[in-house]
């Protein structure tokens, strides 16, 4: 049922009532296309409504703009719908104020979207359904807005859609972004692609019923058999990876199977890989590993009828709707496996976030780089690289899974498990072979870091390292080993301290004394001439033999213009 349909059947309910405000507080208001303004927060709340959301959300989503574009106050909000529906749309408002401009502005973009994710996961998917129809209307607004806003949809809020799991989501808002960013790279594609996807399509027509024959003799029923075609976005950055050779993407159209048990799925693995003869190293297992963002399916591509390449992938209702919708589909699966259906009031926000590992380590984060007042500049660059960008999972010998970003090492590994297996690391095994801690690890890397007691991180470290949790234990235990080196290094010379009156050929008396001992000068310092003619002179000499210089300084002694003498083990 659409929210339009449920509001109008129970327009006294909480979704009824907030269609009726958010409609007459916006009422005569028009978008920059000439549409009515309720029609973006309608779509919005029918994304919500589509992604499952409880009725609090989807009746926020309604309500997300009737305080900052209307003269609704935040007071009659709460007075009319409660605590929390003003919370989430306070929260939606607060994040709508902050503009992707400046590197300033893009820091505090980033804190308070991670501020809202931390308290209330509900404000970021209206969020993300307020700026996916933003998106498909963003050619109304001026170009330079345009670029702006796209770039922030591209680096931001896609990226926290793939890592809420909502991968057809992330797709789309990358998708939409695209032509404003790269607007010559989007041509060049609609020039190329279009007819190759045609002929792709077609040719998995043709082999879908040799496909359902083969499944049906086995006795198995996909609930559906479809196809899905790769998206622009993601299309562009495979062909960057292959020099933009088209023949070596070969899920550009992939045929998508949907089945009810997992069992069916492997079934069906077996099946196809006897049917067409599979790629070697080209089947993934999904469901067995699952990516970061919990993204679960098993994908082969074999070589189909006349040589050609095919991706097939395969995966149950629960997983497709999990992929599609990310996290809000687990929620909704999990509530309706525990309690039949609904709740009045969801396990969604604090307690569905705290089972979040990547946004617990952002939060730490985000709180460390604070105290430290870390740079605005450095703060966006490495919230970009390390949480915003695309992720491997590697595994401990115990089948434990480290979500970690591309590009990092087994030292990154270590200290993603344990500080001390970090500082203690000696080396690392991959997938059973010894090799260097600079290493860079793939998806499904089996890594075992090797240590050793008392052993300290190296400085060069830091040259390869990717994550900030590993760079600062690096940098604690560096500043600690100096310390320590500091605290417990032994003399390694005696310094002596005079007081002298002053004569010409005094300085090179002392200095032949000294040297007939065998004792080697390594500096002498005279200060300035003081009162009564008398001046100091600190003499440094390289050793630490305190009997040596104890003669030294009798022999010193017997000089008339030395008055006073000492020394110390520096």
């Amino acid at each position: 049922m659409t929210v339009r349909e449920t509001a109008q059947k129970n327009p006294k309910g909480l979704i009824g009532k907030a269609y009726s405000f958010a409609e007459n507080a916006h009422r005569g208001q028009k978008r920059k296309n000439g549409e009515p303004y309720f029609n973006h927060v309608l779509l919005a709340a029918e994304t919500l409504n589509q992604w499952r959301m409880d009725d609090e959300t989807i009746a926020a989503g309604l309500l997300h703009d009737v305080v900052e574009d209307t003269t609704v106050t935040e007071e009659e909000l709460k007075k009319a719908f409660g605590e929390d529906i003003a919370f989430l749309v306070a929260g939606v408002t607060k994040l709508s104020r902050i503009k992707y401009r400046g590197t300033e502005a893009k820091a505090e973009n980033l804190r308070k979207m991670i501020m809202a994710i931390s308290q209330d996961l509900r404000v970021v998917f209206i969020k993300l359904a307020d700026r996916l129809h933003n998106m498909k209307t963003l050619s109304a607004l001026p170009q330079p807005k345009q670029k702006r806003i796209a770039l922030e949809t591209s680096d931001i809020y896609a990226a926290i859609a793939y890592r809420l799991g909502m991968w057809e989501l992330s797709g789309e808002l990358q998708d939409l972004a695209f032509p404003y960013i790269h607007p010559a790279e989007y041509k060049w594609l609609n020039d190329h692609v279009a007819d190759e996807y045609e002929t792709r399509r077609k040719y998995l027509e043709l082999i879908k019923p040799a496909l359902g024959e083969a499944l049906s003799k086995a006795g198995i029923k996909p609930l559906s058999m479809d196809f899905r075609a790769k998206r622009y976005y993601s299309l562009y950055q495979k062909l960057l990876r292959h020099e933009m050779d088209m023949s070596r993407v070969y899920d550009l159209v992939a045929l998508r199977l949907i089945f009810k048990t997992i069992p069916e799925c492997y079934a069906a693995l077996g099946i196809i890989n006897n049917l067409w003869r599979p790629l070697p190293g080209r089947i993934k297992d999904y469901i067995a590993l699952p990516k970061p963002n919990n993204y679960r399916s098993l994908h082969t591509t074999v070589i189909g009828p006349d040589g050609r390449y095919v991706e097939i992938q395969m995966r149950t209702k629960e997983m497709h709707d999990e992929n599609e919708f990310g996290i809000a589909a687990h929620w909704f699966y999990k509530s309706r496996h525990i309690m039949g259906f609904f709740r009045k009031k969801p396990p969604l926000g604090e307690t569905l976030a705290a089972g979040l590992t990547w946004l617990r380590q952002l939060r730490e984060w985000q709180e460390k780089r604070e105290h430290d007042s870390i740079s605005s500049e450095e703060f966006v660059e490495s919230m970009k690289a390390e949480f915003f960008k695309d992720r491997i999972f590697a595994i401990t010998p115990k089948g434990d899974v480290m979500d970690l970003p591309t590009e990092s090492t087994p030292v990154d590994f270590a200290y993603n498990i344990h500080t001390e297996i970090g500082n203690n690391a000696i080396g690392s095994k991959i997938n059973g072979k010894i090799m260097p801690l600079d290493t860079q690890l793939k998806s499904g890397d089996m890594v075992e870091i090797l240590t050793q007691k008392n052993k300290r991180p190296s400085e060069d470290w830091l040259k390869f390292v990717k994550t900030s949790i590993a760079r600062d234990h690096i940098r604690t235990a560096l500043r600690e080993k100096r310390k320590n080196m500091l605290e417990k290094r032994p003399a390694s010379k005696i310094e002596m301290h005079l007081t002298l009156q002053n004569r010409l050929g005094l300085t090179k008396d002392i200095s032949g004394i000294i040297a007939r001992s065998h004792v080697h000068i390594t500096s002498i310092q005279l200060s300035g001439q003081s009162s009564g003619n008398f001046s100091s002179c600190r003499i440094g000499c390289e050793t630490t033999d305190k009997g040596k210089i104890e003669k030294v300084i009798l022999k010193l002694k017997k000089l008339k213009e030395i008055k006073e003498i000492s020394y110390k083990l520096v």
